[in-house]
């Protein structure tokens, strides 16, 4: 029931970091970042970066973000959370990104993931951020064609 995030995926040339909420369990089962299959992460930024290998060879998913100078981390260090869902976390406590001091921009990866991520790093987030639908298969909100479209537009705008 207590769950603790991956280590970031990070590094000095990093410039852009999507974060995410809690990994889920297939992802801390897994040790990987987003490894549910039904999660679109993977496939929007493997069509973005324009980048097969992002699909095909999940070993190499770090080597080629960061080569992109796109980080991968979590707004939550630790939790209590009963299976995956962002509703069920309870007693969580926030990462603190007062160290990044490299990254120019930050893409957040659903609502719940910017709420609790500000909550301590605001000072550090301030106005370089863009709040992102949910990759997650429980975000029925819009089509994975509208989210995509979203996810394009606004990763695209900060890679530039």
């Amino acid at each position: 029931m207590i769950k603790k995030c991956l280590k970031p995926w990070v590094d000095e040339n990093t410039r852009v970091l999507i974060v995410g909420t809690m990994p889920s369990e297939q992802s801390l089962a897994k040790q990987t970042y987003y490894a549910n299959p039904k999660n679109k992460f993977w496939t929007y930024i493997s069509k973005i970066l324009d980048n097969e290998q992002l699909l095909t060879m999940p070993d190499r998913r770090k080597e080629i973000l960061l080569t992109h100078r796109v980080g991968l981390w979590d707004a939550l260090d630790v939790c209590e959370r009963k299976g995956s869902l962002d509703l069920h976390i309870k007693n969580a406590v926030i990462n603190d990104f007062s160290e990044l001091t490299n990254i120019e921009h930050f893409l957040f990866n659903g609502q719940k993931a910017f709420k609790w991520c500000n909550q301590k790093n605001d000072h550090i987030i301030n106005n370089r951020y863009t709040i992102l639908p949910s990759t997650s298969p429980a975000n029925t909100s819009a089509t994975d064609e509208e989210k995509f479209a979203i996810w394009k537009d606004a990763l695209l705008r900060v890679l530039k």
